[in-house]
């Protein structure tokens, strides 16, 4: 059997009446868990730069043995075109000779440049993983310390979160799914989490935009969903306001009359005295 608007009305109430609830737990934790979340983003961004400090070394390190080889091979050319300079036959080729050797000797020069550069780098490089860790090594005290704090407050509501979840689950499953989706988009929307609300003084109790006298008049006949034109929520009723009892209206109309005589012959009498 399908539920009346009324039925789904009140179902949605209970519903948004119990995350209401498990919100008021939340706030308790305050920032902590989103301060635990950034510590823990911050730290997987230093392990981030660690792992690439640690590439950028292999790869330096790297660049050290080619340049060392470059080197050695250098001086084997060197040590054969000494070998044949021994046995040139004309001056022509002495100097050609020569000049390779000359080449070989300034190859010699820029390998050992490049690899003096290559270990300042890898100390540089080393420093900063160093840096790095120290940090780490700060934020994890920090995370440990918050994550602590939450934990102490996370087993304080534990028992009566568990027991919200348990409701909030069986509460659900009385609301049909597409109307389920629609509560939960409008309320991941709000800010202060209120999907169902009622129209208070007039006005939408989620957004405080004024609601139209017809618009409230269809919402206190519940016989189709209403939503506010603003915001986007359900209205589930209309909150009237309660009409002062006459006997204190007089009594407070009574009171200020009262008073504008005493004020009035005060007046009088201050007159009266100055003249």
């Amino acid at each position: 059997m399908e539920s009346t608007v009324a039925q789904k009305l009140d179902s949605l109430v209970k519903l948004q009446t119990i995350d209401s609830n498990l919100d008021e737990l939340t706030k308790v934790r305050g920032a902590l868990p989103n301060e635990v979340q950034d510590l823990e983003d911050e730290l997987a961004g230093y392990q981030t730069r660690i792992s690439k400090f640690q590439d950028e070394i292999v790869e330096v390190e790297k660049g050290i043995e080619d340049k060392r080889t470059a080197k050695k091979n250098a001086e084997k050319l060197i040590a054969k075109y000494e070998e044949q300079q021994m046995n040139v036959r004309n001056n022509r080729e002495y100097d050609a000779i020569t000049k390779e050797i000359e080449l070989q000797n300034l190859e010699m020069q820029i390998s050992d440049k490049k690899i003096g550069e290559s270990y300042e780098s890898l100390k540089e490089k080393e420093a900063l993983i160093e840096e790095t860790k120290t940090l780490m090594d700060e934020r994890n005290k920090d995370l440990g310390s918050k994550k602590g704090e939450l934990s102490v407050i996370i087993a304080e509501s534990e028992e009566e979160e568990q027991k919200l979840l348990k409701t909030r689950e069986k509460a659900s499953k009385g609301i049909e799914e597409r109307l389920l989706k629609s509560y939960n988009k409008i309320r991941n929307n709000a800010k202060n989490g209120l999907a169902v609300v009622s129209i208070k003084r007039g006005a939408c109790g989620g957004c405080f935009n004024v609601a139209p006298p017809q618009r409230q008049a269809e919402v206190r006949e519940r016989k189709k969903l209403i939503v506010c034109e603003h915001c986007g929520r359900i209205f589930a009723d209309v909150e009237e306001v309660m009409e002062e009892p006459e006997k204190k209206k007089r009594s407070r109309a009574t009171t200020k009359k009262t008073t504008a005589v005493k004020k009035t012959a005060t007046v009088k009498k201050t007159v009266k005295a100055k003249s």
